[in-house]
């Protein structure tokens, strides 16, 4: 959507939720490293993206590869899908008659999670369509491939409020280069930028640790 380095790409959004040290190292520090889990999810998208432009069944008109944008949060990126509900509280839509209130969709390969993050990106989705199509989205859906299911998500204002507090600290990182410190956690595990992030190593020790430590490394 813009070249403008202060913009941020939407997808760094679950990145971030997951663990604003991982965003970092992928969108400050711009590492990666893929591993079973992230080809597994680029190859689903690869395989919604692909069928790119739109589709009319009944009274829904699904778009896939949608490419969308908010300037006042400065994010872009491209939906997996939306589907354009035909509805009269909806917007109009260039060659389609009647009024459609849209309701994006996420695809994930993986399960339901505990945490926002997902929830968190399809919310950001959300409000930049809004601020494009000058309307109001309720809700939309995330599809998990591992359950084959969608799970219905209400953008409330919490929600709506943790995806902004979420971006404007995204932005302070990006804007003073600043990749947070590591923090030791059970979903580094699951992480594909272990081998870089070193969380074991990186974590700082406590006064306590570090001086007991060297107590016993000079001790005779």
């Amino acid at each position: 959507m813009t070249e403008d380095n202060n913009w941020l790409l939407l997808s760094g959004i679950q990145h971030y939720a997951y663990c604003p040290r991982q965003w970092a190292l992928i969108h400050v520090e711009q590492q990666w490293v893929e591993n079973v889990l992230t080809a597994s999810g680029r190859i689903m998208h690869e395989r919604v993206h692909k069928d790119t432009g739109h589709e009319l069944r009944g009274d829904v008109l699904t778009v896939r590869g949608l490419r969308i944008a908010s300037h006042r949060l400065k994010i872009s990126g491209v939906c997996d899908a939306v589907e354009f509900h035909q509805r009269e509280d909806g917007v109009e839509l260039k060659g389609f008659r009647g009024l459609w209130l849209p309701f994006p969709v996420e695809y994930k390969c993986g399960a339901p999670k505990p945490h926002d993050a997902d929830r968190l990106q399809l919310c950001a989705q959300a409000v930049c369509l809004e601020e494009m199509l000058l309307c109001t989205i309720n809700e939309g859906a995330l599809f998990y491939g591992k359950t084959r299911r969608r799970e219905r998500v209400l953008f409330d204002e919490p929600l709506r409020s943790a995806l902004y507090t979420a971006v404007e600290r995204m932005h302070n990182l990006l804007k003073r280069g600043h990749t947070p410190k590591a923090k030791k956690h059970k979903s580094c595990d699951a992480c594909s930028l272990q081998s870089v992030c070193l969380p074991a190593l990186t974590v700082q020790e406590k006064s306590e640790q570090y001086v007991h430590r060297h107590l016993m490394e000079d001790a005779p």
